[in-house]
């Protein structure tokens, strides 16, 4: 099975910095895009941040400017560097990764992470 494991929410006070880690383990022959999402309460989930497995990035324009996703592929980790944090980024914050378990795998399958909460407040 595969399994996405997150790290580094917490409390944070407006305008600090947050750095959440996404690592994915178990049968992987290849990752594609994976991605930060999250979700607000009484909120739909949404995307926050997308990096390509060639490095490729895309980011919600809320975070754009404060926010940095980055990933290490020897690792298969996904990173991100919150920066200038706002009262309006409080949420559960999930990691996404389009997997392919095996080598005759033709498609990437979906696999989430457990969610990480991440609180702005003074």
């Amino acid at each position: 099975q595969v399994q996405l494991v997150e790290s580094g929410g917490g409390l944070v006070q407006p305008g600090g910095s947050l750095r959440l880690s996404c690592a994915a383990s178990g049968r992987i022959f290849s990752i594609g895009t994976m991605g930060w999402y999250r979700q607000a309460p009484g909120k739909q989930r949404e995307l926050v941040a997308g990096i390509t497995s060639s490095g490729t990035t895309n980011y919600a324009n809320s975070v754009k400017d404060r926010f940095t996703i980055s990933r290490d592929n020897a690792k298969n980790t996904v990173y991100l560097q919150m920066n200038s944090l706002e009262p309006e980024d409080t949420a559960v914050y999930y990691c996404n990764a389009k997997i392919r378990r095996r080598i005759y795998d033709t498609i990437f399958d979906d696999y989430w992470g457990q969610g990480t909460q991440v609180t702005v407040s003074s």
